[in-house]
């Protein structure tokens, strides 16, 4: 049984955390937030990082959805965390990856949404 996982924000941590996940068979991540990029642009900056390069799998942006390697990932675009519905993609942990939410008091947040645990 795969760990579920969310990541909140997908800038060059976010990313990162994507890239670590997609290699390990016991990482499955189901959501993602971000509030101010598209999944077109998720898609773009995941597939052709200019630090890390391309990366050799599939990635796909169609209808509003993300998907990796065949996988598909629910995308949020919430700035709150608390209104952020982990619950409905099954996410048991998030990534706290923004930079903003660092504090217990506000990490906890994703707590609302139905996450179990917090990694900032």
């Amino acid at each position: 049984m795969s760990i579920r996982v969310g990541i909140n924000g997908f800038g060059r941590i976010g990313r990162l955390v994507m890239r670590a996940a997609a290699k390990n068979p016991n990482i499955e991540v189901v959501g993602i937030n971000d509030p101010f990029i598209k999944t077109d642009y998720m898609r773009y900056m995941f597939k052709y990082d200019t630090v890390h390069g391309r990366y050799p799998g599939e990635v796909t942006a169609e209808d509003g959805k993300f998907s990796v390697d065949g996988k598909e990932i629910a995308v949020f675009n919430e700035l709150d965390p608390s209104n952020i519905a982990w619950g409905s993609c099954g996410a048991d942990y998030v990534v706290e990856s923004t930079g903003i939410f660092t504090t217990q008091e506000k990490a906890g947040l994703h707590f609302k949404g139905g996450a179990k645990k917090v990694v900032i």
